[in-house]
């Protein structure tokens, strides 16, 4: 994400999800190699625009996926899908709690170390 965009540009601005998932303890490594291997499932959707994995600074269970989609309508199409219905049961072993946060992009800026 780059430029100027603002609120009244919604031209590529993209809708992100945020989720949040809590892994059952001694389970993280397993989750991580299995969250690499199926992220094929969304990464290749024509819609989105990336899909990251952190861990939490303090707790090493709880992990954080952002995804972004070219527009909320796209992304909603994906969720209902098949390829995602195998995604998340391939991960579900391995959570005990999780949530979904969607937004809207309002403003990117590019830092200076990524140019």
């Amino acid at each position: 994400m780059s430029g100027a965009n603002g609120p009244n540009d919604a031209e590529g601005i993209p809708f992100r999800v945020l989720l949040r998932m809590e892994i059952h303890p001694g389970m993280e490594h397993e989750f991580e190699q299995t969250w690499h291997r199926v992220g094929s499932a969304i990464v290749t959707h024509p819609a989105n625009l990336g899909h990251w994995l952190s861990r939490g600074a303090e707790d090493k269970s709880v992990y954080y996926v952002v995804s972004d989609w070219v527009d909320e309508a796209r992304f909603r199409e994906f969720e209902k899908s098949e390829a995602h219905v195998k995604h998340r049961e391939q991960l579900h072993p391995y959570r005990s709690k999780g949530s979904m946060t969607t937004m809207r992009v309002i403003y990117g800026m590019t830092g200076a170390a990524s140019r």
